[in-house]
């Protein structure tokens, strides 16, 4: 079987430069706690942290500036696999995921394993039925791809309109997890915050497009992971004598489940459809850790899973990435590694949740009367953790949390140095700052490509190509600001809204675009409007309460409509020409000339 046409090459000093950016991220976080052992004032760690690491992005991104269509929309693709599923990891969930997931494992443990499953799953899919094959066909964004595949401008337009509104949404999200981890550092109003996180992802990727985020989102995924597993593993260390927290957990869980039931939490027994995610605010701790189906109902745990599957496996700000590899076998390689990661990231998240239940056990567990620790009084000042007492000694339901502030608390608990906390909080902004680049240059594109240049498949001149595609970048980096502070919805709730609109949309187009030949233009346009459409009225009809289910469940109406009706227009419709039937054949063969550079070459010579 022939390979891949690789259209550049990887440079071999990559693996130099990351190196040279750990080891000034490191030797950052270090500085910063000698300085803390000196007596340096907080402010000074605070200001060193936050804006030491956004000014190594901002440059990373600035130094990529490029001219070039093919490096601003695919950065010459010549991204490595390993360096594309890092980032494909990180920005799946972003740091909703990771800020918002932590507290839900902490709250509801078991249960938030749906979403956990769903994202893994969702890399598998994406790995075996559309990541080759849409690298085959190279097209820079998800629109351009069903337009040329369909030979469709209405399409294209349909679809640039339907993809905007989920991408806005998780964007939003992403800027008010951010903002709240920057407030960590100072005690600035959110709209400022999210005012900064938008300025620098617009000043990190304008300047060479993907080429620019393909390396600034690579960096912030790394200081991400150094912020995720650093402070957890010397928990590990100072809890078990193991610095491997996700081996060291599993004794942690067992004491802390034995716990539970000495403290009598409940098992719970909920309905089928029952999603009881928590949400912002202080929540309290309702079940045991590794009671199953206790907030999620089996089928709801089910339709969760399958609606993440979906939504991820065709995510229009994660596909485009594998465009960026130098060919098919790279496209793959990449999910592989993206499926690591983010297991990692998913097993590291649950062992927070873990220790943290464990630091509150300890206090009701104590014998004698109960004694509450500075870090405890530290978090109740700052309202993420309560206790309700009644007079009566306090048990593990006594107590409620804050769920996006577990992960930011654990230090606190372990009571390391503020260095480390701040180096947390570090993380978080950068995984905001690399999920919301990948969204806003997604977004931009198709505004550029799509929407504005949608109507006509003239290649349009490079330089006002890449003046539109900057300003269409800004555009809706702006946009998603104004929603993140016009909407202040819960940044789970937006995030998994978005996850449901994208699968029922574009799941079912885009994999029978692939396997089914006789889809036509009217099918996919039947598609996505009626799985958007009906997904949209079933979020509506979930959170008014119409219908007893959560607006997350959505995808368990949309996405059969949306598959139902693809199907049954495309049957009542001609069938396509024998082009666009030839053209499903060469996407199935892994070897050859990219797709959309052979029939962007074709308009040019009939341009001329």
């Amino acid at each position: 079987m022939p390979f891949s046409h690789r259209t550049g090459y990887v440079n071999p000093r990559l693996g130099t430069y990351f190196g040279i950016f750990m080891s000034a991220f490191v030797a950052l976080a270090l500085m910063t706690l000698i300085l803390e052992g000196l007596g340096v004032e907080d402010d000074m760690l605070r200001l060193t942290m936050f804006l030491g690491p956004i000014a190594l992005y901002v440059a990373i991104g600035v130094a990529a500036y490029t001219r070039e269509p093919i490096d601003y929309f695919a950065a010459g693709r010549r991204v490595p696999a390993f360096y594309t599923g890092l980032v494909l990891a990180q920005t799946a969930l972003g740091a909703t995921g990771l800020v918002a997931l932590t507290g839900a494992f902490f709250l509801i443990g078991f249960d938030a394993l749906c979403l956990v499953i769903g994202g893994l799953a969702g890399f598998v899919v994406m790995a075996v039925m559309l990541a080759p094959f849409f690298r085959k066909f190279g097209a820079f964004t998800v629109p351009s791809y069903l337009g040329k595949r369909f030979d469709s401008r209405v399409l294209r337009l349909l679809a640039g309109g339907v993809l905007a509104v989920p991408m806005l949404l998780v964007m939003a999200a992403e800027l008010r997890i951010g903002a709240q981890a920057a407030m960590w550092f100072h005690p600035i109003s959110q709209s400022l915050a999210v005012m900064m996180l938008v300025a620098v992802v617009v000043l990190t990727i304008a300047a060479g497009g993907m080429r620019s985020l393909a390396w600034s989102s690579a960096a912030q995924s790394i200081a991400a992971l150094i912020a995720l597993l650093v402070p957890v593993a010397i928990v590990a260390v100072i809890v078990t004598n193991l610095p491997f927290p996700v081996l060291s957990a599993g004794p942690v869980l067992r004491t802390v489940g034995r716990a539970e039931a000495a403290q009598g939490l409940p098992i719970i027994l909920p309905p089928l459809l029952a999603f009881d995610m928590p949400g912002e605010g202080l929540e309290p701790l309702a079940k045991r850790f590794s009671d199953a189906f206790g907030s999620v109902g089996p089928l709801a745990f089910v339709i969760v899973t399958l609606s993440l599957l979906s939504g991820l496996a065709s995510a229009p700000w994660l596909l485009p990435r594998v465009a960026g590899t130098p060919g098919v076998y790279e496209a793959r390689k990449s999910l592989g590694w993206a499926t690591f990661l983010f297991g990692v990231a998913m097993m590291v998240i649950g062992s927070i949740a873990i220790f943290m239940r464990d630091y509150l056990t300890d206090i009701v567990t104590a014998a004698g009367p109960v004694r509450f620790p500075e870090w405890f009084e530290a978090l109740q000042a700052r309202g993420i953790l309560a206790v309700a007492t009644d007079g009566n000694r306090p048990t593990l339901a006594s107590f409620s949390m804050s769920r996006d502030d577990v992960l930011l608390s654990l230090p606190i608990a372990a009571e390391l140095p503020a260095a480390v906390i701040y180096l947390a909080a570090g993380g978080v902004v950068a995984a905001a700052l690399a999920t919301a680049g990948a969204v806003a240059l997604a977004l931009g594109n198709i505004l550029a490509e799509d929407i504005i240049y949608g109507l006509s498949w003239a290649p349009v001149r490079p330089g006002s190509r890449l003046i539109v595609s900057r300003v269409a970048l800004g555009a809706a980096a702006a946009l998603a600001g104004l929603i993140a502070l016009a909407a202040p919805t819960d940044p789970l709730k937006l995030v998994l809204w978005a996850i449901a609109l994208t699968g029922a949309s574009a799941f079912p187009v885009l994999v029978l675009s692939i396997w089914w030949k006789r889809l036509n233009a009217f099918g996919a346009a039947a598609g996505i409007a009626t799985g958007f459409g009906v997904t949209v009225l079933a979020i509506i009809a979930g959170e008014a309460g119409l219908t007893g289910t959560d607006g997350a469940l959505a995808a368990a109406i949309g996405l059969p409509a949306g598959a139902v009706a693809t199907i049954a227009v495309a049957l009542a419709t001609p069938g396509p020409p024998r082009n666009l039937l030839e053209l499903v054949r060469d996407i199935r063969v892994p070897g050859g000339e990219i797709l959309y550079d052979r029939e962007m070459r074709h308009q040019r010579r009939k341009k001329i």
